[in-house]
């Protein structure tokens, strides 16, 4: 009976004609359920993609979703593909030093697509979803005489890979992984596109779409969870769009996380070290004993949430976990002052541990989480987020 109730709450908020976000993120930061495309619905109104009239939803999607198309026929094209009347020196072509030409941005744009390329292969290998076709393959990118598909690209490139990986601090999960886990995802035959080809073109825009910042690894971490939920939508006419939907969701986003990604701000005040920082602060407040172990140590809060934080800890739990963390991270007033908690509580719960243990114990156990019902950690969290600062 509780869960029915749970349903009606976010059936009444959302079958009004205008969406009272507050409420629904009030009611959102609990858990969202998994029944009726609720989740892929709330997340498009949470990360202000949808807007809040229910009037418009209908024309907004149409003009979002054609958008995407022209993104794709404009930017996933192979550049001297036009007929030159076999005079190459007409046209573009690919010896040609001129900086505007196509050929150059296009071989710019493989070294990209490389670092790409390599990490959706890998996404969520616990789980068979992105390796699996999806129903909607972008058809003018299969069905493309010319094969267009973006992992052909990287095989046909003779690039050495582009130095975009973020260095230094590390998102690269520290574990050992099966070798199953280390297997390439294989491409779809021709006509069919696997999940994860789906989201190496969705980062491949973002990252045309955004050259200061371009692809850094760990998106693919961010953009997953989204596409996954979007895609799994019951709601067939959400989830044939899903990738259109995800990408402006993504983007949404990453507007927010930017800064945590572009290591020139790490020192400023929206940087991922004041954030790092902040939440040793709170650490303090909430266990000294905890804080003043990990000082003794010099357990540096880089060692292991740098990734916890830019990546919203999409690496530290099972997707289902994941899912319902985001649940409340997306529905925080303050944005994303609620992932600071769980981070606190993530340490506190592990307290005992972390107070007998030495410097390799502890940096072990914070770099791979232990195991545990994600609901421990959630309402830790919130207990912490009313403790007075």
């Amino acid at each position: 009976m509780a869960y029915r109730a749970r349903l009606k709450e976010f059936d009444d908020v959302l079958s009004q004609d205008v969406i009272n976000l507050k409420t629904l993120k009030t009611i959102s930061f609990y858990g969202i359920p998994d029944d009726h495309g609720l989740r892929s619905l709330c997340w498009r109104l949470l990360l202000n993609y949808l807007p809040v009239e229910r009037i418009s939803w209908s024309s907004f999607l149409v003009e979002k979703r054609n958008l995407y198309k022209q993104l794709i026929d404009e930017m996933v094209v192979m550049p001297g593909s036009k007929e030159s009347n076999g005079d190459v020196t007409c046209e573009d072509h690919p010896l040609s030093m001129n900086p505007d030409s196509q050929w150059q941005t296009f071989f710019k744009d493989n070294e990209v697509l490389l670092q790409i390329d390599k990490d959706v292969r890998r996404l969520c290998p616990d789980i068979s979803f992105f390796q699996q076709p999806t129903d909607f393959p972008c058809t003018k990118i299969v069905d493309n005489k010319e094969d267009v598909r973006l992992h052909i690209r990287v095989q046909r490139s003779v690039l050495k890979s582009a130095n975009v990986e973020r260095k230094g601090l590390g998102i690269t999960k520290i574990a050992l992984m099966t070798k199953k886990a280390n297997e390439d995802y294989a491409p779809m035959d021709a006509g069919k596109e696997a999940h994860w080809e789906v989201v190496e073109r969705i980062l491949f825009l973002y990252a045309k779409l955004n050259p200061g910042q371009s692809y850094v690894q760990g998106m693919n971490e961010i953009v997953g969870p989204i596409y996954h939920a979007f895609a799994c939508d019951p709601d067939i006419s959400f989830r044939e769009h899903a990738e259109a939907d995800c990408f402006f969701c993504f983007t949404n986003l990453m507007s927010e996380i930017r800064d945590f990604f572009i290591k020139s701000l790490d020192e400023t005040d929206h940087g991922i070290n004041k954030i790092m920082n902040t939440m040793l602060s709170q650490l303090k407040l909430y266990d000294l004993d905890v804080w003043l172990k990990l000082q003794q140590l010099d357990l540096k809060p880089q060692y292991y949430s740098f990734r916890w934080i830019t990546l919203l800890l999409s690496q530290e739990f099972p997707l289902p976990d994941v899912l319902r963390i985001w649940d409340s991270l997306f529905s925080d007033e303050k944005r994303f002052e609620f992932l600071i908690n769980v981070c606190c509580a993530m340490i506190i719960i592990l307290r005992d541990r972390l107070l007998q243990g030495d410097f390799p114990s502890n940096i072990k156990l914070l770099q791979s989480f232990p195991p545990m019902d994600v609901q421990i950690i959630l309402s830790k969290a919130m207990e912490l987020s009313k403790i007075k600062h």
